[in-house]
């Protein structure tokens, strides 16, 4: 354990894996728990959280499942309230929740739009607005908001509530971390590539849109377009986000860090 978040609360929403094998969440929650960090594993998935909790004991490290839907305010509230009652500090957020849902703006329910917007940027706002009163009294935090390429590029998928929602996250995340950067608050994104992860796998509109509901296919076609021949996986997005996270990171703030193999170099 080298240590990098000792005596930090660190508390990772979206911290559960939507299948087998590890989402950037569960891996980024562990991995701050190797560093040194209490972890609260916060999920719209009890038992996912648990798991990620429990994988966190077993190494020997401190953690607390806490179910919680981040659309919700008063489950937001709730949960900054049980992490305070737990710890007494948070120093680090990871805000990791989300959705895609494949549709263009012509085909796509309201509905859906409606959903995908709530997930992917309204959870951040509502954890963002708890989260930092408590920084602020604890004398300052780091927020690291998980977004993605296709905040910034086409990805050959039509999923129009994905790219708006990230994108909306970047700024989101430019303003406010300008907002409370001297406040000793850092805020930046991080944008991953194309990733192999248990919720790509179970993204059904995904792998249709890539290999007619053929996740192998899929799997190959998506190697295929990253320039070093292979996807990332969850571990690469949970260093960047410990980076991010450190006090290694103490003049770093507003970011959009790219973790995506060279594939938004592309031109095609």
């Amino acid at each position: 354990m080298a240590e990098r978040l000792k005596d930090k609360v660190a508390l990772i929403v979206g911290a559960g894996s939507a299948g087998p094998g590890w989402g950037n969440g569960k891996a980024t929650a562990v991995l701050f728990a190797r560093e040194g960090a209490r972890v609260i594993c916060a999920d719209l998935n009890h038992a996912a959280a648990a798991e990620t909790a429990g994988l966190i004991v077993e190494e020997g490290g401190e953690a607390l499942a806490l179910q919680v839907d981040a659309t919700q305010q008063d489950q937001v509230r709730g949960m900054v309230a049980a992490a305070v009652e737990a710890y007494g500090q948070i120093d680090v957020l990871d805000n990791n929740v989300g959705i895609a849902e494949v549709g263009g703006v012509v085909e796509l329910p309201e509905a859906d739009w409606d959903r995908v917007m709530a997930v992917n940027l309204k959870s951040f706002y509502l954890t963002m607005k708890h989260v930092i009163p408590v920084m602020i009294e604890g004398g300052g935090g780091s927020i690291v908001n998980i977004s993605s390429i296709a905040s910034i590029r086409w990805t050959g998928v039509p999923y129009t509530t994905y790219y708006a929602s990230k994108a909306a996250v970047n700024q989101l995340t430019k303003a406010t971390a300008m907002e409370y950067a001297r406040r000793n608050i850092r805020v930046n994104a991080v944008l991953p590539g194309l990733m192999k992860t248990p919720m790509v796998e179970k993204a059904t509109g995904l792998a249709a849109a890539y290999g007619d509901g053929d996740v192998e296919a899929m799997w190959r076609a998506r190697d295929v377009q990253c320039p070093m021949g292979y996807m990332g996986d969850a571990w690469d997005v949970a260093h960047a986000v410990l980076f991010l996270a450190s006090d290694e990171a103490r003049y770093i703030t507003g970011i959009e860090l790219l973790v995506d193999g060279g594939i938004t170099l592309k031109y095609s």
